[in-house]
């Protein structure tokens, strides 16, 4: 692993190193060398994600993830070049962004090159390629969201919890319609607003040099139209100032709570506090929630706490299973009664170093792959500096007691909680809102 390793104290800190240029196009390259392993690793970030979508056309950037690999412009088939260079690819959607990456053998990543720039240059636009991937996401919209128990929770959710704020749709869309009606011309628009070098951000990791970097992008991406840079100008969602609640009866096996909490965006100070908080009250088997509500009061059958880790202020989460014979009252009072005393009661000194040990263990851990470094890159850049990866660390260890008692206190508030009680069962009449 090319990368510096010092420590400071007891804690220790893996630099990752990197270079970066741009070319005359607007693409932003990061080269990150790694000569231990084999394996090279090309990543392209777009900077589109659901929340950047027509609220008409919603599940745009999710469809534009599987219309990416029906052919290009000059390859009809993406996968088969890959695979004879001994090659894999994925690709993922956010609300925030679009990524793709490719992990191959060294030796052979101009195919990389060659693949990825293609279809930046131009989808093919077909209308069968739309016709075939039109039919897979609504099959997998079906699958997860309408048929599968609890599939529907985060649209109500999201409903819920955001009003103004593109956060108030999924990444797989609002409404089924939307993709089923999606036209070619629509698809066309979409891709040369946002699919634009100006617009990308190119990471390469793994057993390759600068200079070889450069020359390549030089070489493959330099000549395609940079296109217009997306300035991104989304409504703010207003501060939350009432207590919202929804209840929904389903066939689901057990019924559930879900509790939302509006909460920092993911560049401000507040987020690496949430983030400690979500730690500690469900961070695994001896996190607080687990140990109060499932093993000793034995209301709960599952229950975590996590937060949605969004660009723009997101949403920190309670959400849990309850035992057959609890009500979702007794549940959500017994919840509170935890989050009460996050508001009202200093964390101790060897829990917050527990915390802390652990957040720095997961990112250590997850940035041992190559694959990871390269996404990660890519993902810091977005946000407006790919050198807070060496940074973050620190800012998670700077947390004090006294910073989570206070920011406990500001999430926590009951006006500004939106709570969901999903009950198990027939529904009658449909949805009722409290």
């Amino acid at each position: 692993m090319d990368e510096v390793n010092r420590k400071k104290g007891k804690e220790l800190f893996y630099m990752i190193k990197f270079d970066r240029f741009q070319l005359s196009n607007g693409l932003r390259v990061l080269v990150h060398e790694d000569h231990s392993t084999p394996m090279a690793v090309v990543n392209v970030l777009y900077d589109v994600g659901a929340r950047d979508e027509d609220p008409t056309k919603t599940g745009f950037a999710h469809l534009f993830e599987h219309l990416m690999f029906g052919g290009s412009v000059n390859i009809e088939d993406f996968e088969t070049p890959l695979q004879l260079a001994g090659g894999e690819n994925n690709a993922y959607t956010t609300n925030d962004f679009t990524n793709y990456y490719i992990q191959l053998p060294a030796e052979n990543i101009e195919t990389a090159f060659y693949l990825e720039s293609d279809r930046m240059l131009s989808l093919a636009f077909s209308e069968k390629s739309l016709e075939v991937q039109r039919k897979v996401v609504c099959e997998e919209f079906k699958e997860h969201y309408i048929n599968k128990p609890y599939g529907d929770v985060w649209f109500k959710m999201r409903e819920l919890t955001y009003k103004q704020h593109p956060y108030r749709w999924m990444t797989i869309g609002s409404k089924l319609s939307h993709i089923e009606d999606a036209q070619l011309e629509d698809v066309r628009q979409f891709f040369f607003k946002y699919y634009r070098p100006a617009n990308a951000i190119l990471v390469v990791a793994g057993k390759v040099s600068v200079a070889q970097v450069r020359e390549l992008a030089e070489k493959w991406f330099g000549d395609i139209p940079s296109g217009e840079k997306y300035v991104r100008n989304l409504p703010k969602e207003p501060a939350q100032h009432e207590i919202r609640k929804l209840e929904v009866t389903a066939d689901v096996p057990l019924d559930a709570l879900y509790k939302a909490y509006p909460m920092a965006s993911r560049t401000a100070p507040g987020y690496y506090v949430a983030d400690l908080i979500t730690e500690i009250l469900g961070g695994g088997t001896s996190s607080r929630l687990h140990q109060t509500l499932i093993k000793e009061k034995k209301l709960f059958s599952q229950i975590e706490c996590y937060h949605t880790g969004s660009v723009d202020p997101g949403l920190l989460v309670v959400e849990g299973k309850l035992i057959k014979g609890v009500t979702l009252e007794e549940a959500d009072k017994a919840v509170e009664e935890e989050l009460l005393k996050m508001k009202t009661e200093k964390v101790s000194d060897l829990e917050l170093i527990k915390v802390k040990n652990k957040t720095e263990s997961a990112i250590v851990f997850e940035d041992m792959s190559v694959m990871n470094r390269a996404n990660s890159l890519a993902i810091y850049e977005l946000l407006g500096d790919a050198n807070m990866m060496n940074t973050e660390l620190g800012k998670y260890q700077a947390v004090t007691a006294e910073e989570i008692l206070a920011t406990s206190q500001r999430i926590f508030d009951p006006n500004n909680s939106n709570t969901l009680y999903y009950h198990s069962g027939q529904p009658k009449g449909g949805v009722t809102h409290a």
